[in-house]
């Protein structure tokens, strides 16, 4: 199962944000599959506020050359072959993840956008459907959006990678 999951998704792509940005990140190396992806300037995240930020822990990933988070937001989608939002329940209002949608949709992105673990079976009869060997793209609100955002996330992502 692990190798098909690992045939199917061949990089995930994140910006790097708390919540379900780092999840993404956190699962992709504990499933060994190669990660990569956008960050602010200086490697800013809500929780990594100095430079080199969360590039001290993730160098994986590239700044863009703003310091905001928009710029970040617009290349992951650009440049990633299929968008996996997550947004937990109870979640607050998220501009970054309100982008990110828009920019998937005016790129004509395959999207799909997760509630928790109980969308686990609509997520993978999804990534069936799409080619192997994809880039896909794992984002949602920020911690301080969503507390629960991290292990709302990770939920989502283990299901996958036991069912896949």
């Amino acid at each position: 199962m692990m190798s098909y999951l690992k045939k199917k998704i061949g990089r995930i792509r994140t910006g790097g944000q708390s919540g379900v940005d780092r999840a993404a990140m956190d699962y992709a190396r504990e499933m060994g599959i190669p990660l990569c992806g956008w960050c602010p300037k200086n490697g800013w995240a809500e929780d990594y506020t100095d430079p080199p930020g969360l590039l001290s822990d993730y160098p994986e990933l590239s700044q863009t050359p703003s310091e905001g988070t928009e710029q970040r937001t617009k290349w992951n989608m650009r440049d990633c072959d299929a968008i996996l939002t997550i947004i937990p329940d109870g979640s607050l209002s998220s501009p970054g993840t309100d982008v990110g949608l828009k920019e998937g949709e005016s790129l004509h992105k395959p999207m799909y956008t997760a509630y928790g673990p109980e969308d686990v079976p609509g997520i993978l009869t999804w990534l069936r459907g799409l080619p192997d060997e994809i880039e896909l793209c794992i984002g949602g609100p920020r911690a301080s959006e969503c507390p629960d955002a991290y292990d709302a996330a990770m939920a989502v992502l283990k299901g996958i990678g036991e069912s896949f």
